[in-house]
């Protein structure tokens, strides 16, 4: 795959055209804001990295981050204290966007997550109520690496649709940067979503969106294995998601 290879120095002037509508910076402002946000790409990065299994490159991951946060820049205007949590879900959209344009889970892959998904439900049903780790490993007769793939399979693919509902929620109107009423009101949604976690969901959901931490890393923070983690943040986020959708 062929991406940009210029660094974040030169990534402005070369790229000149990216965006939806006319910059209000100077080349070199540009550059400069791309070097003041780029660890910020490359945290999101690393931390989407660990969910997809390398199904990108991380060095292009990184050059389509430093798109959507040229694209970000050139939406929102002279950077302030909000452009950061914007930059990070114009960011994270840009690669989210990659990754289905190249429908990255191959179909064997999406068949077997469909087939885990429904043996779940009806494990689920007969139990009458969530099993637990152990009990999905025992029950569906599979090896606890083959859990741990479902559930990262999953999580990524309702991380990708909640970021599409947040970044709706940040920017109605697609195209244009954000209003002061949309992040007040985003907040508060945001706020009321996550008042409507328990206590471990929500520290996952703050380590990984607030922190940038993977999944590994929140597991051995809160003693869990990366699969729990994975099962936490995907009950998090399916909760987040229908009030951030009702609000």
């Amino acid at each position: 795959m062929a991406y940009i290879e210029q660094d974040a120095d030169t990534y402005a002037e070369s790229y000149g055209d990216v965006g939806s509508t006319p910059t209000t910076h100077s080349v070199a402002d540009e550059q400069k804001h791309l070097l003041a946000y780029a660890p910020l790409v490359k945290r999101i990065v690393r931390q989407l990295n660990s969910q997809i299994g390398g199904a990108i490159d991380r060095e292009d991951m990184e050059q389509i981050g430093l798109m959507g946060l040229l694209e970000a820049l050139r939406r929102y205007g002279e950077p302030d204290a909000a452009f950061g949590s914007y930059a990070s879900l114009r960011v994270r959209g840009a690669i989210l966007d990659e990754l289905r344009r190249q429908d990255w889970r191959p179909r064997a892959v999406r068949q077997q997550s469909h087939k885990l998904r429904d043996a779940v439900r009806e494990l689920t049903r007969r139990l009458g109520r969530e099993p637990d780790e152990r009990e999905i490993i025992t029950g569906l007769n599979i090896t606890a690496e083959a859990y741990q793939a479902y559930q990262l399979d999953e999580s990524a693919e309702l991380m990708s649709s909640f970021d599409e509902v947040l970044q709706d929620t940040v920017s109605p109107g697609g195209d244009t940067a954000p209003s002061p009423e949309d992040l007040l009101m985003t907040r508060r949604s945001l706020a009321q979503a996550l008042g409507g976690l328990d206590e471990r969901e929500q520290r996952v959901v703050q380590m990984y969106y607030e922190f940038e931490l993977s999944y590994k890393e929140i597991a051995a923070v809160l003693d869990l294995t990366d699969a729990r983690v994975c099962q936490l943040n995907k009950a998090a986020l399916s909760k987040m998601k229908a009030v951030l959708k009702s609000a």
